[in-house]
């Protein structure tokens, strides 16, 4: 009888134990310690700001990465005269959960720059190794259609941290007192990186980019164009600067990729570069991420590139019945007509 009984029991610790251990393990990845914890708090505080800013237009940046360290939102800002700010995640996010997590801090008149990296523009499905966490992590599971049986099985995966985070995170506590991450670092209020990664000693390679932008990217992005017309707002695109080969491989899938944005919207790039840099001095860390010179230098890139947009709009709006403004400031700080 006793023997039959404690078999039940048995069970019932066994399941305590290991719902108490994967409890542990999903406060760890999603809440402290977790790099995916230090995305999340960095979406968090970024959502928090922007919703901060009461303007009738802003400029939105979106993108992964690529666009969280190579623009200075304060820099265009002082340029264009009205609101700017770096909405840029992760690329592992991936494209499809950026942009459906970014839609909701959209408003009407808002203009929305989307950068994208390669890596993101290729992906077959855009998805990545972050998306359903990412989703889990800010409370809107499945966020971005994720599958069902995707999403369940990386929810699972939450409560187990990987052998590697553990080890840092270790010697974090040992070496600094505290937990670090990729993005634990502090966040400007225009939404941008207060410190700029480094390389180190790991040598620059030229990236090659083997395939042009995805039927699923197009699509996607064709998608949230007309998600942002439909919150009265106007969507632009950027091609990124990427430390990149110029071979005919490489040339010939950003000109497709190229052409394959311009066909949605706006596309901001220089035609005769390809926004290709040859001078591996000009980033940080990775072939996107800028240092401080060289992102001064994109974002004054991105406002000259802005500008005759904007002014064409400015006319457009007075056409169809805007009231008469004297310059493009006013209208951008006054006109609540969307571009």
């Amino acid at each position: 009888m006793s023997s039959l009984i404690s078999g039940p029991i048995k069970l019932a610790s066994w399941f305590a134990v290991a719902g108490i251990a994967w409890s542990a393990g999903y406060i760890y990845n999603v809440y402290y310690g977790g790099e995916l914890s230090w995305v999340r708090s960095m979406y968090q505080q970024k959502v928090e700001l922007v919703r901060q800013i009461q303007a009738p237009r802003r400029l939105l940046i979106l993108g992964g990465s690529g666009a969280h360290f190579t623009v200075d939102a304060k820099l265009m800002e002082q340029k264009l005269s009205f609101p700017v700010f770096n909405l840029g995640l992760d690329g592992p996010v991936g494209l499809d959960v950026i942009l459906a997590t970014t839609l909701a801090e959209i408003r009407p008149g808002d203009i929305v720059l989307l950068i994208p990296e390669y890596l993101i523009l290729m992906d077959e499905d855009g998805l990545r190794e972050r998306s359903a966490s990412f989703g889990v992590a800010i409370g809107r599971p499945g966020l971005g259609d994720i599958p069902t049986k995707q999403l369940a099985q990386e929810t699972m995966l939450l409560g187990v941290p990987s052998l590697r985070a553990l080890s840092k995170s270790t010697l974090d506590v040992l070496e600094k007192g505290k937990l670090t991450g990729y993005y634990s670092d502090p966040i400007d209020t225009h939404g941008g990186p207060t410190v700029l990664k480094q390389r180190g000693d790991a040598d620059w390679w030229q990236m090659r980019i083997q395939k042009p932008i995805s039927k699923h990217a197009v699509q996607r992005i064709a998608s949230f164009q007309n998600e942002v017309k439909g919150k009265e707002a106007s969507l632009v695109l950027g091609l990124p600067w990427v430390y990149a080969s110029p071979d005919e491989e490489t040339l010939d899938n950003i000109r497709k990729t190229a052409d394959a944005l311009a066909e949605i919207a706006p596309l901001l790039y220089d035609p005769v570069s390809l926004n290709l840099k040859a001078d591996s001095s000009l980033f940080g860390d990775t072939h996107y991420h800028l240092n401080a010179q060289a992102r001064q230098q994109r974002s004054q890139e991105l406002v000259q590139q802005l500008k005759p947009l904007l002014e064409n709009q400015l006319k457009s709006a007075k056409v169809a019945g805007c009231q008469s403004q004297s310059s493009l400031n006013s209208f951008l700080a006054g006109c609540t007509r969307s571009l």
